[in-house]
């Protein structure tokens, strides 16, 4: 029977990532769903292929990580009733043969037990940041950015940012829910030749939390940079 984890639950309109990870060995699942609850997300379990079916029917998911040998329906037949959700397999089944068939079915990417966890996070990290480059807005409280037009509003209002902080927040809001370094922050947006120090940043990130009013949203992460947490 699928499961709702605990976590942070966020609002359906900022189209973050609710991940569902289909797996039925107990200790695999939970592992993954609490790893990948860490970096921010909200993942909902499922521990045979006819339910994660029903989840999908029923709901809407940013991402699948999933097993190919489940109870009641298989991987495969899961991803046939996927609705062109991004899906990672996640399978001991290493054969080119296994793998080619996954991803001529649709899946993105393809990831062999045993795995290093780190590996399926940087995974799921690289494959939201390619779907969300779709995104034409983004809204967080009563603050929305509409990235064609590089604008920013405040309660319906247009905010003027420099282009150094409309870039900053758009690289926050791409990267939503994960920790990143004053240094990547600094090569992101300012590039690999910029002269200035990361105070640079500090600078930047402050303007932009008073402009928006973004203090509880743009988190400083202890020696090491800052997270935008939705």
């Amino acid at each position: 029977m699928g499961e709702d984890s605990g976590g942070t639950r966020f609002e359906r309109g900022m189209k973050m990532a609710e991940i569902l990870i289909v797996e039925d060995e107990y200790s695999i699942n939970e592992l993954i769903r609490r790893n990948l609850n860490l970096t921010g997300h909200h993942c909902t379990q499922a521990f045979d292929g006819r339910t994660a079916v029903e989840l999908l029917e029923n709901g809407k998911y940013d991402l699948l990580v999933l097993d190919i040998m489940l109870p009641e329906l298989d991987g495969y037949q899961v991803l046939e009733r996927a609705s062109k959700t991004p899906a990672i397999f996640l399978t001991a089944k290493s054969g080119l043969t296994d793998k080619l068939k996954g991803l001529a079915m649709g899946a993105d990417d393809y990831l062999t037990k045993p795995f290093q966890m780190l590996e399926l996070a940087a995974r799921v990290e690289a494959l939201l940041r390619r779907t969300r480059k779709s995104e034409t807005e983004f809204t967080l409280g009563s603050v929305k950015c509409d990235f064609d037009r590089h604008q920013v509003y405040l309660n319906g209002a247009a905010v003027e940012c420099t282009p150094k902080e409309y870039e900053l927040l758009e690289v926050l809001i791409r990267n939503r829910n994960i920790a990143l370094s004053r240094e990547r922050l600094l090569d992101m947006v300012w590039g690999y030749d910029f002269d200035g120090g990361t105070r640079t940043v500090d600078v930047h990130i402050q303007r932009l939390r008073h402009k928006l009013h973004l203090e509880e949203a743009i988190r400083t992460v202890y020696k090491l940079g800052y997270r935008l947490e939705v």
